[in-house]
């Protein structure tokens, strides 16, 4: 599951849970596969973002590349005070998401 921007929705996405508008009421029910249409709709009202099944962008090159791109973000803030161990727990969260193979986990 990833939450992601409605600018990012495509066609074909489903939602892993209920789409809520800015006054809470259900818009559309987890499981609904998003069209081009819907997804009009949904920027239409206001929403910036949803919760989708599947992969995240960060995760479509494996495991390997989701570490790389951590250590590109980090890159600069290695010396600041605790950012070494925030780095340290997005790797530890990024490696629980991530799969032997590089894929994300069944967990979702």
């Amino acid at each position: 599951m990833a939450r992601i921007l409605t600018s990012s929705l495509t066609p074909g996405m489903m939602l892993s849970r209920p789409l809520l508008n800015k006054n809470g009421v259900m818009v559309l029910s987890d499981g609904t596969e998003l069209t081009e249409a819907l997804i009009k709709k949904i920027r239409k009202m206001g929403i910036d973002e949803a919760d989708v099944q599947g992969t995240t962008a960060a995760f479509s090159g494996g495991r390997t590349e989701a570490l790389a791109q951590l250590d590109a973000r980090f890159k600069n803030a290695e010396t600041a005070p605790h950012m070494d161990v925030l780095k340290q727990l997005v790797r530890e969260h990024l490696e629980g998401l991530c799969g032997n193979d590089g894929s994300e986990s069944a967990e979702e």
